[in-house]
């Protein structure tokens, strides 16, 4: 069941992301994972939300914006069956 909920969370993030960027946003992109990038992009939004987001999520997790950048670049929500099998034809 928590994983469940943690699994709907995560969407509720990623669509509230591209709902605040009006689209611009990657879809499947947490608010924590686009305030890493962005704040390593010098952009304003990232130096705003990553501070505010790391000291939200202090209690639970540190450095949560660049772990959670880290799990996007490694892509640990996808589920098994979706890693290529390049063995196969």
């Amino acid at each position: 069941m928590k994983r469940r909920l943690l699994h709907l969370l995560i969407a509720l993030d990623q669509l509230l992301w591209v709902a605040l960027t009006l689209g611009k946003g990657y879809p499947d992109e947490t608010i924590s994972a686009a305030a890493w990038r962005l704040e390593r992009q010098g952009k304003l939004a990232g130096r705003l939300l990553r501070p505010l987001l790391d000291a939200i999520f202090a209690p639970l997790e540190r450095d949560h914006c660049r772990l959670s950048y880290e799990s996007e670049l490694v892509r640990a929500q996808l589920p098994p069956s979706y890693t290529l099998d390049r063995s196969t034809p």
